[in-house]
């Protein structure tokens, strides 16, 4: 609210400059560094620079104009080039609170992606390996920022573009068929089959002609081989089986489901465009183009003929601009992969395309244990549907402690461990490495999603069985600090979502909310919120109740579901 204060004076100025003399004029409007001089600041340097007319003589043409942009201003005041307002805290109280009753889960909605189609590619496990906490942080930042960008009016589509082609189901393949045991693998596929693949990374650490067998076993894939095509298909198929388990847990559906392999047959035309605008260079039997001094070239083909990565998502690109028409195209990957990115667009770039600029990498930080990498080659894989299951019965455990009689104590448990999983991640700044800390994780205080649950069930506690009259509030309660402190933690949360979309940051909104849930548990110390003054009552009522409203709406945008008991 105080944001749309502000913008409202903003372009309330602008417009009559610019009708009054045909001037554009930049006004900034800000919160002045000292408190005492009022809520928000407007220096008027730019307006006597633009229209030459005295300091004086601009203050006070502003002053009306100014007035009649908000009914919450109270009253102005001038200081040398500021013009300092000072906000009715009462009426805006008032107005902010009655806005998130009215609204309930819609508050906070934008519309600043009207019109725009964002097209979001992310979690996008490899098959035939277990899906490992490693995966969290692509699955839950993406899908976060589909909600966010939901919520802020986008029209989205999200993909899990699976990672089931390339060259390491050659390996596996070769893994399979000089170590595995059929019998095993249909008991256990996916632990079998990752057990294989740490195998074959260790044996081609002294044997280097096994990396040449896995390259001729891939190459065989992409010719058709029915043996091996149909031995990728029930790897396909079993390795789907577990990545539903993790998604129906976590509560995430995608648009599509395409992974590398369903563009095999998109490639041939990419490679042939390229050829066509004379883009491909021969380079010792490989296809590749050259991108500039600045930047290794693409390699487009192996000198044996087979793709690569950088082709498969070539053709998946120009598919999902052919089929989606986006505006927008988001790549939830690790940090490692930003020469990819950068290379994928500037071949968009080279290939003649004005698109370019609407792909984004989503880059993000590592998340490691004990300090180090997680990686299913050397075997050290965490397995997310063991750590999760482990964070529930950790949840289940302390709210036993706290509360033995609850009624569903396993459904609340789910909630709590998988919310200290996901708010876990996403309170972090996504492109710094994360350390994955389970125990400290699933706890009902310090900065967890847990702490925002139980915030959120006190405030139900609270509310239970009660009833209060928005029109018989004592507004007067509001000039006390720590009431119009969460006033205004509550008006800015539409801000915080639009940031948050804008800089494809979900831990702006973990943070938001930590802030929050913290302010309204020392107002709770501060404040008897059934208060016997029935007037002060309704009011600490609404305030509770809209400040819950904007927790749960707040963990939902995470992915994170809130309880009412627990």
């Amino acid at each position: 609210m105080i944001e749309q204060i502000k913008n409202d004076i903003k372009k309330t100025l602008e417009a009559y400059y610019l009708k009054t003399y045909n001037k554009e004029i930049d006004i900034v409007v800000e919160e002045p560094k000292n408190a005492s001089l009022g809520d928000i600041s407007i220096p008027m340097f730019s307006v006597v620079k633009t229209l030459r007319k005295p300091m004086p003589d601009i203050i006070e043409e502003a002053m009306p104009i100014i007035k009649a942009s908000s009914d919450v201003i109270l009253s102005l005041s001038n200081v040398g080039a500021f013009i300092n307002l000072i906000i009715d805290k009462k009426l805006l109280a008032k107005n902010v609170i009655k806005e998130v009753l009215i609204a309930d889960t819609n508050y906070g909605s934008s519309d600043i992606g009207a019109n725009q189609k964002v097209v979001l590619d992310y979690s996008s496990p490899n098959i035939a390996k277990s899906f490992s906490v490693g995966h969290l942080r692509s699955t839950m930042i993406g899908n976060s920022l589909n909600l966010i960008l939901k919520k802020c009016g986008y029209d989205t589509f999200s993909i899990n573009y699976l990672g089931d082609w390339g060259t390491q189901f050659g390996k596996m393949i070769v893994a399979y068929k000089k170590w595995g045991n059929l019998a095993k693998i249909k008991e256990d596929p996916i632990n079998e089959l990752t057990a294989l693949y740490v195998r074959f990374h260790e044996e081609a650490k002294d044997d280097p002609t096994l990396d040449e067998e896995a390259r001729k076993a891939f190459k065989k894939m992409e010719n058709r081989d029915p043996e091996y095509l149909e031995l990728w298909r029930w790897i396909r198929e079993e390795s789907l089986k577990e990545s539903a388990q993790i998604y129906d847990l976590l509560g995430i559906k995608f648009d599509s489901y395409n992974g590398e392999a369903f563009y095999n047959d998109k490639m041939d035309q990419i490679v042939e465009e390229l050829e066509n605008k004379g883009l491909l260079k021969d380079d010792q039997g490989a296809k590749i183009v050259d991108l500039g001094e600045d930047m290794p070239p693409a390699l487009i083909k192996r000198s044996d003929g087979g793709s690569l990565y950088i082709t498969r998502d070539l053709a998946a690109l120009f598919y999902r601009k052919n089929n989606y028409h986006f505006d927008r195209i988001l790549y939830v990957v690790g940090n490692e992969q930003k020469l990819h990115f950068n290379q994928l667009k500037r071949l968009v770039t080279k290939m003649g395309y004005d698109f370019a600029d609407q792909i984004e990498h989503v880059n993000f930080g590592l998340y490691l244990t004990n300090g180090k990498k997680m990686s299913t080659r050397q075997g050290g894989v965490v397995k997310l549907y063991d750590v999760l299951m482990k964070a529930i019965s950790l949840a289940y455990d302390l709210i036993t402690i706290k509360s033995p009689n609850l009624a569903n104590k396993e459904e609340i448990a789910k909630a709590v461990g998988i919310a200290a999983i996901v708010f876990g991640d996403l309170k972090n700044s996504r492109w710094l490495d994360a350390e994955f800390d389970l125990e400290q994780s699933v706890k009902f205080e310090g900065q967890t999603g847990p702490y925002l649950q139980y915030t959120s069930v006190r405030i139900a506690s609270i509310l239970k069985d009660r009833t209060f009259d928005i029109a018989k509030c004592d507004i007067d309660v509001f000039e006390k600090p720590h009431y119009f402190d969460l006033v205004r933690q509550i008006a800015s949360f539409k801000d915080t979502i639009e940031k948050a979309a804008m800089e494809c940051a979900p831990s702006l909104i973990a943070r938001y909310l930590l802030s929050l849930a913290q302010s309204f548990n020392k107002f709770y110390s501060l404040e008897k919120i059934n208060a016997l003054n029935e007037n002060v009552r309704n009011s600490n009522f609404a305030l509770a109740k809209a400040i819950r409203i904007v927790i749960n709406e707040g963990l939902r945008l995470l992915g994170i579901s809130y309880v009412d008991e627990m």
